[in-house]
């Protein structure tokens, strides 16, 4: 029974959300639906990701886990940008950095802990993540320090995140051969090292064609469903007195990563904390270094630059994330205490934001 109900539970929340967005029901109403149906797509997503990493290893497989994942905030905010909502995006694209950061890595973290006293992963790749992130801070805080003292104009600022951008692609570019092509085994995971199968592992239900195929369709519907809900973001943010800082920063962030949540925990459960880890810090980077500055161009083709500009309590928190995940993942090392620390700094983070 448990193998068709589920299933079945996707479908119909998935066809219900949709029902509800084409007939225009009440915006509660689809928020509510639409949020329902994103836990059952991440869940399916995640099983998906889980599957596909069995036959192309924990780091690949988080690598297009972070992808798939990542891939409905881009639509999301692609479609913000069209609209002109570059405040909206900024913060969405804080958000999804400390979200990453802090609360999918910490309830991993924690997860993985409560039944795994200490769980390791290859602390080389724990380094080079952490000092990557904060070469993604310098390139956010540059151009807002010289924005801000009226070092340079506005149109100048346009042409340096433009530069910015470029740059911080060329380096994710680089990143992605360096640790997938040219020093893939010194990054490998420890437990892929030790070539070991855990006593609780088995082989995926679904075939390698098949796992890829689930999980584009998984994309695909994640996509959707968080595009129907964003859509409600603005009646829901009117109706209960939030920000839009605090919308775009957490309630747009945490729908954007539902697929991360669901795998990255459900790995570190099964003490593949490496898989966990890459899909947290991985697509942290991947939002700083390639998400965000291909926005920037995709704003400058449609004829009106967004800077990369951030405002000061956006970079500070990003800033303070990128702190504690660095000090906490570098020694290649977790339990489910330092899983609480990065949650506690989320719950704190939200909290100050929600009150802006």
């Amino acid at each position: 029974m448990k193998n068709w109900l589920s299933p079945a539970l996707l479908i119909a929340t998935f066809a219900l959300s949709a029902v509800a967005h084409y007939t225009h029901w009440n915006a509660i109403a689809q928020f509510i639906i639409c949020a329902i149906a994103v836990v059952f797509v991440a869940g399916f997503l995640g099983k998906a990701t889980e599957s596909v990493a069995h036959y192309a290893g924990q780091r690949l497989g988080g690598f297009l886990n972070a992808t798939f994942g990542n891939a409905a905030e881009l639509i999301i905010a692609i479609f913000l940008v069209k609209e002109g909502l570059y405040d909206m995006v900024k913060a969405s694209l804080t958000g999804s950095i400390i979200g990453n950061l802090l609360l999918v890595l910490g309830a991993s973290l924690f997860a993985g802990g409560m039944k795994y006293k200490i769980q390791n992963f290859n602390v080389s790749l724990a380094g080079l993540s952490g000092s990557l992130m904060i070469v993604a801070v310098i390139a956010l805080f540059v151009p807002a320090v010289f924005l801000n003292t009226h070092v340079i104009t506005d149109n100048e600022s346009d042409t340096l995140s433009l530069i910015v951008a470029g740059t911080l692609i060329v380096a994710y570019i680089a990143w992605l051969i360096f640790s997938m092509i040219t020093h893939k085994d010194y990054l490998a995971d420890v437990t892929e090292q030790k070539d070991e199968e855990l006593p609780h592992e088995h082989a995926p239900v679904w075939s390698r064609n098949k796992s890829i195929a689930y999980l584009v369709l998984a994309t695909v519907m994640v996509a959707f469903v968080s595009e129907w809900l964003v859509g409600t973001l603005e009646v829901f943010t009117v109706q209960f007195g939030l920000s839009e800082l605090f919308v775009g920063a957490f309630l747009v962030a945490i729908i954007g990563n539902a697929a991360e949540h669901s795998a990255a925990i459900l790995l570190a459960m099964k003490n593949k904390i490496g898989a966990s880890v890459e899909i947290a810090v991985g697509s942290s980077l991947q939002i700083a270094l390639f998400v965000a500055p291909v926005l920037i161009f995709v704003s400058y083709f449609m004829g009106n630059t967004m800077n990369i500009v951030f405002t000061t309590i956006e970079l500070v928190s990003i800033a303070v994330s990128v702190f504690i995940a660095k000090s906490i993942t570098q020694d290649g090392s977790t339990n489910w205490y330092e899983g609480l620390m990065l949650l506690v700094v989320y719950i704190l983070l939200g909290v100050s934001f929600f009150l802006v």
